[in-house]
């Protein structure tokens, strides 16, 4: 996965409409199933809540499956980029501890992996209007930084494969 520009306005108008537009369609699904499993199976003494479960988690799989048949659609560029996004930089975090421990040893790939995460972070937190920690990641990027110029290697984020995660 590359780092890609992202116009920070349209991602989050698209995000702000699609987040509305699955609580509406949620409800309006949920309501529906729940309203006619009640009619058909519903207990005289209101106690339906399993069949109102029943119509949430029918609604959820129908909003999950229109996500994914619409994921390619040029709406969605900006959101499903960045959803992709956070789950790479998870991906990462869950191994960090090993990665840390193999840029010690001068590790190349795993510097690759570490500056990938930071600007990937660092495009993350600009766009979710998230700049409390910043300062804090200018600094592990700037300690990065050294250790790879210290090491004589020459990395930027177009370096970055996914596969090089296997390895940690």
């Amino acid at each position: 996965m590359q780092l890609k520009q992202i116009n920070k306005e349209r991602y989050a108008k698209h995000y702000k409409y699609l987040m509305v537009g699955i609580v509406v369609v949620l409800a309006v699904i949920a309501l529906s199933i729940s309203t006619i499993l009640i009619q058909l199976f519903g207990n005289a003494n209101g106690e339906n809540f399993w069949l109102n479960l029943t119509g949430v988690a029918i609604g959820g799989v129908i909003i999950l499956i229109l996500l994914r048949k619409n994921r390619d659609h040029e709406f969605m560029y900006e959101v499903i980029y960045v959803w992709d996004l956070k789950q790479m930089l998870n991906r990462i975090y869950r191994k960090q501890k090993h990665i840390k421990a193999a840029i010690e040893t001068g590790d190349q790939d795993a510097m690759v992996i570490m500056n990938w995460s930071y600007n990937g972070s660092e495009q993350l937190y600009n766009l979710d209007n998230n700049t409390i920690t910043m300062e804090d990641l200018h600094r592990a990027m700037r300690e990065l930084q050294q250790t790879i110029e210290q090491s004589g290697f020459s990395i930027s984020t177009e370096d970055f494969k996914p596969q090089m995660l296997d390895k940690y």
